[in-house]
C-alpha cells in the first residue's frame, strides 16, 4: 500500500458500514478499488467468491481484473466476481430463470433484434422513430415503470405510441424466451422483490460489493445494489457527482442524494488529489464546475506543477477550425517529438468529426474514431453470422430468429410467437421445438411447412459445415439463401451494392482464413467472436490521433487535448435550456477539461456552415467560466486570416530543423 495518500488508505481500510468515495477525475479511484479488494481477501478473511466489484464497461472490468491479478495469485483472483451490472444480471438470471418463467438458456437480444420487434408491433420502419421508441421504452424500464404504468405517464404522441408498443414488445420477448439489455437489470429487481428467499441466497453469496462510477447508476441499478446489500450495507460506492453526464440515458444523480438518507450510517471520503493534470488545467476545471449546485463540496489539486497555459482560439468557420487544429497538432508534435496517440480531438456530437477526419486524411495523419461501428456490427454481417451461429449451435435462439426471417421465407411473427411460447413451456430451443409433434398441433400446415423446410436446410448444411472446408460450404450457403437478391429487393441500388460487397469481403476473409488454418466453417464460427479484423482500437500500441465524443472519452486521459466546437448551441447543447440540463452540459465541459494531462487547446467558430448557409456562433459561456488568469486567447475578427502557405512553410522549416538535430 505504499504510495497511497491518507484519504486513499482510509477508503481502503474502512469496513464499519456503507461507504461513498467521492473520487475526483484522475484521483486514483481504480487503485483504491483494487487495493480494497486485496485488503478484504488477504487481511480481512473474506472469501474471494463472496466479493463482487461492479463496473459499467467490459473494458473497465478487464482492467480491474488485470490489476488485481498483480496483487494476488491468479487462482484467488479468478474466484472474485468482477463484472458489469449486465454480466451480473445474466449470472443471476441464468441461475434463477425458472422462478420468473424463463428457461436457463434464455436468449439475450441486441439493439437490432429489439428494433425489429418494435418495428413489427409499432408498425413503422422509420429508423428515427424506432430509435426514439427504443429510447423511451428503455428509460421506462430503467426507471422500473411497467407497461401498464407507462400508459398513465404519457404526455405526447411519441410516448403514446411507445406505451402501446411496450406492452406488445414485452409479451413478444417473453414468448421468444428472450431478454433485452434492460431486462438483465430489471428482472433481478423483480426476482429479489418477489422471492425473498432468492434475495437472501444472493446476499449471502455476495457479502461485499464495490461499485465503480456510481454516479452513472439508474433507478434500476440502484435497486439491485440496495437489494443485494440489504440491512448490512456492506458496500463501497465510488463516484463523482461532477462527472455525472449520462442523464439522457437514464442515469440518475438523485442516487447520490439518496445514499445518506437511505443508509444513515454512510461514511463519505473525498479523493481530491489529482495525479493526471497540471495545476492550470485543474484550476480551469474547478472554476467551471463551481457554477453548479454541489451535492458535496470538492476541489481537485495537483503536485504536478503549473504547466502550459490553456489556449483558446476563435476560428472563422468549421474549415478554419479543423485546419488550425491539425496544423497546431502537427507543429506541437514535431516540437515536442511526441507520438500521434498522445493527442485527442474531443467534441460534443458525432457529426463534428467529419471535417476533422477530412483534414487528418489530407495530411496523412493516422487517427482512430471512437465509437465507430465495427465491421461485425454491420447488419449484413450479423445476418450471415446468424446462419453460421445456428450451424454451430442450433440452440442459439436469437440466431434462429434472425436466420429464419432474413431473407423472408414465409415464417411470420405469429408462427414464431407460438413457437416461442411452446419452447418456453417445454424448456427447449426454438429449433428443437419446431420438430416436436406437440408444436405441430398448435399451428396450421401452411405455417409449419416453411418452418420445417428451413430447419431441414440447417440440418443438411450442418453436416457439411462440420466436415468440409469453409471455401466449399460458404458460397453454397449464400447462394441457397439468395442473400444478394434480398439486398437488391430491399435497398436502394448503391446501398445494396455496398452491403453485398461487405458480405463478399467477409466471405472471402473466412474462406482465406479457413484455407490458411485448415479450419471448417464451424471451427471458424466458434472463433469469430474473438476476432475483429478491422478494429485497431483495441491495439493500444497503434499510433494514431484519437477522435472522440466527450461522452466516450470519459474515464480516459491524453497528454494533449484539443476541445473543439465550444460554442453556445453545441456545448452547451441547444436543447439544454433548463437549469438541470445546463448543469449536465457543464459537467460535460468539466470532463473534457480533465481529460488533458499536459496541455489543453480550446476552439470555437465565429460562424458555422450548416447545409449551404453560415450561421453566426457565440463562444460557450463555459469559456468565460474557466477564468482568464491562465488562458491565452487568439483569433477572432481582429486577427488576420490564417495563411495556409505560411503555416505549411513554418511546419516544413520545423521538420528541417528537427532533421538537422538528428544528424
Amino acid at each position: 500500500m505504499s504510495g497511497l495518500n491518507p484519504q486513499q488508505r482510509e477508503a481502503i481500510h474502512y469496513l464499519d458500514g456503507p461507504l461513498l468515495v467521492l473520487a475526483g477525475a484522475g484521483s486514483g479511484k481504480t487503485r483504491v478499488i483494487t487495493q480494497k479488494i486485496a485488503y478484504l481477501v488477504q487481511d480481512c478473511a473474506f472469501q474471494p467468491r463472496n466479493v463482487a466489484a461492479i463496473t459499467f464497461t467490459n473494458k473497465a472490468a478487464k482492467e480491474m481484473q488485470e490489476r488485481i491479478g498483480k496483487l494476488m495469485s491468479r487462482a484467488i483472483a479468478d474466484q472474485l466476481q468482477i463484472s458489469t451490472f449486465h454480466s451480473l444480471g445474466v449470472r443471476i438470471m441464468r441461475e434463477e430463470a425458472k422462478a420468473l418463467g424463463y428457461k436457463p438458456r434464455f436468449s439475450i437480444f441486441d439493439s437490432a433484434d429489439c428494433a425489429g420487434i418494435i418495428s413489427d408491433v409499432a408498425k413503422t420502419v422509420d429508423k428515427a422513430t424506432l430509435r426514439h421508441l427504443q429510447s423511451i421504452i428503455s428509460n421506462w424500464k430503467n426507471a422500473l415503470v411497467s407497461p401498464e404504468a407507462a400508459r398513465q405517464l404519457v404526455s405526447n404522441d411519441h410516448e403514446v405510441l411507445a406505451a402501446h408498443a411496450y406492452l406488445s414488445y414485452e409479451a413478444t420477448l417473453k414468448a421468444y424466451q428472450a431478454m433485452d439489455f434492460d431486462d438483465l437489470i430489471g428482472l433481478p429487481v423483480k426476482l429479489f422483490t418477489e422471492h425473498p428467499e432468492i434475495k437472501e441466497k444472493w446476499q449471502n453469496r455476495l457479502r461485499y460489493l464495490l461499485v465503480d462510477e456510481y454516479q452513472d447508476t439508474n433507478a434500476c441499478q440502484y435497486q439491485v445494489l440496495k437489494l443485494l446489500t440489504g440491512v448490512r450495507g456492506q458496500f463501497t460506492a465510488v463516484g463523482d457527482d461532477d462527472q455525472a453526464i449520462y442523464g439522457w440515458r437514464g442515469a440518475d444523480i438523485e442516487n447520490l442524494k439518496k445514499l445518506p438518507a437511505e443508509f444513515p450510517g454512510l461514511k463519505v471520503i473525498k479523493l481530491e488529489q489529482n495525479y493526471r493534470s497540471t495545476v492550470t488545467i485543474l484550476k480551469a476545471a474547478n472554476n467551471v464546475i463551481a457554477n453548479n449546485e454541489k451535492l458535496f463540496d470538492k476541489k481537485l489539486w495537483s503536485e504536478l506543477g503549473y504547466g502550459d497555459p490553456i489556449y483558446v482560439t476563435a476560428c472563422r468557420d468549421n474549415d478554419a477550425e479543423a485546419e488550425g487544429v491539425i496544423m497546431k497538432l502537427q507543429a506541437h508534435r514535431f516540437e515536442h517529438r511526441g507520438k500521434f496517440k498522445d493527442y485527442a480531438i474531443l467534441y460534443r456530437s458525432n457529426h463534428q468529426a467529419r471535417t476533422f477526419e477530412e483534414y487528418l486524411r489530407d495530411h496523412r495523419i493516422p487517427y482512430l474514431l471512437s465509437g465507430g461501428k465495427s465491421f461485425f456490427d454491420k447488419a449484413e454481417i450479423k445476418d450471415i453470422t446468424a446462419y453460421l451461429r445456428l450451424l454451430t449451435n442450433e440452440d442459439d435462439d436469437p440466431a434462429f430468429i434472425r436466420a429464419a426471417t432474413t431473407p423472408k421465407r414465409g415464417i411470420g411473427a405469429a408462427t414464431l410467437q407460438v413457437l416461442g411460447t411452446y419452447a418456453g413451456e417445454r424448456h427447449v430451443s426454438l429449433f428443437q421445438a419446431a420438430f416436436e409433434e406437440g408444436f405441430a398441433h398448435r399451428v396450421q400446415a401452411r405455417q409449419l411447412e416453411p418452418l420445417l423446410e428451413f430447419c431441414q436446410f440447417i440440418n443438411r448444411t450442418q453436416g457439411r459445415a462440420s466436415n468440409e472446408p469453409a471455401h466449399q460450404v460458404l458460397p453454397d450457403l449464400l447462394k441457397a439463401i439468395d442473400y444478394e437478391t434480398y439486398l437488391y429487393d430491399h435497398e436502394e441500388e448503391r446501398t445494396a451494392q455496398t452491403r453485398w460487397s461487405n458480405v463478399c469481403d467477409f466471405a472471402n476473409w473466412l474462406n482465406k482464413k479457413g484455407e490458411e488454418d485448415g479450419k471448417t466453417l464451424v471451427d471458424l464460427t466458434q472463433s469469430i467472436a474473438l476476432i475483429n479484423m478491422l478494429d485497431k482500437q483495441n491495439d493500444e500500441d497503434y499510433d494514431a490521433v484519437q477522435l472522440s465524443t466527450l461522452h466516450a472519452a470519459k474515464g480516459l486521459e491524453y497528454k494533449h487535448v484539443f476541445l473543439v466546437g465550444v460554442e453556445e448551441g453545441i456545448l452547451p447543447h441547444r436543447e439544454s435550456s433548463d437549469p438541470g440540463k445546463i448543469e449536465e452540459e457543464r459537467r460535460l465541459m468539466y470532463v473534457g477539461i480533465t481529460r488533458a494531462q499536459r496541455s489543453l487547446h480550446i476552439s470555437y467558430c465565429e460562424r458555422r456552415k450548416l447545409a449551404r448557409e453560415f450561421i453566426p456562433c457565440e463562444p460557450s459561456r463555459f469559456i468565460d467560466e474557466m477564468g482568464k488568469e491562465d488562458v491565452r486567447f487568439s483569433g477572432g475578427k481582429s486577427d488576420p486570416l490564417p495563411d495556409k502557405a505560411t503555416g505549411n512553410a513554418r511546419l516544413d522549416a520545423m521538420k528541417a530543423m528537427l532533421a538537422g538535430n538528428k544528424r
